[in-house]
């Protein structure tokens, strides 16, 4: 894939009418009294501090029927105009990576990725949602030319990782994953928040919590040549620590 578009994917299902919503599931499930439970699920209303509301579009965050909401949204508006639109009528082929709410679309000649640029705040606001080209962008991430001539691939960031090309010792390009800025400056906050607001504790406990969350950050991040972004969390901590 030379072509990704890369957009804004925050907030992504949180201004959808209930409405749209269950016209999309009554798609998919056929069971009247599974679609009334979700319904009365979304009018139910939430707490606002100690007021309770009752909003007409988004979805109940928090609650286990949020991640259904969610993907049955996405699927439909994403998925399905990926099979029926890009790959139908696009002149190379085109692929789409999603995880939840997380995605990202590749396509492997340029126009074809400027044409899904335009048609996609078309396609979100048939469903419902008000989205602009503004934070949405195609980048350029074709593998870099040997010799160089003057094409400087771009990024792309998906699941916390920035995707780049890297150059090994024999002139070679593999892709290279690194933590994303914003993610790597928060995990470094947390360990200095963390370690000053629970340095009451004894030793042994903070040693075991201080281990145990550094294990969850290595079982997601411990991926093949990302050694300088773990490197730089484990002294963080340990400093912090000490």
């Amino acid at each position: 894939m030379g072509e990704v578009i890369d957009g804004d994917r925050s907030a992504l299902c949180d201004q959808v009418p209930h409405d749209t919503r269950c016209a999309i599931l009554r798609q998919r499930i056929k069971d009247g009294r599974v679609l009334e439970c979700i319904e009365r699920w979304l009018k139910a209303g939430i707490l606002d501090g100690k007021e309770r509301v009752f909003p007409e579009q988004g979805r109940p965050q928090g609650s286990v029927l949020s991640p259904l909401l969610a993907n049955g949204y996405v699927h439909e508006v994403l998925e399905t105009g990926c099979e029926t639109v890009v790959q139908a009528h696009g002149r190379g082929t085109g692929v789409l990576s999603r995880d939840a709410d997380d995605c990202v679309m590749g396509c492997e000649r340029a126009e074809d990725a400027r044409r899904i640029n335009e048609v996609l705040p078309k396609r979100f606001a048939t469903y419902g949602r008000e989205s602009t080209t503004a934070k949405t962008k195609v980048v350029d991430c074709g593998r870099p030319q040997r010799p160089p001539a003057g094409h400087t691939p771009g990024t792309c960031s998906v699941l916390g990782l920035v995707h780049d090309w890297g150059k090994t010792w024999r002139g070679r390009h593999p892709i290279k994953r690194q933590t994303e800025g914003k993610r790597l400056r928060r995990t470094l906050g947390e360990c200095w928040r963390w370690c000053r607001a629970n340095r009451h504790r004894p030793l042994q406990e903070q040693d075991a919590s201080r281990c145990a969350k550094l294990r969850g950050h290595y079982q997601y991040y411990g991926i093949r040549c990302h050694s300088p972004c773990l490197d730089l969390v484990y002294h963080t901590a340990t400093r912090a620590w000490r």
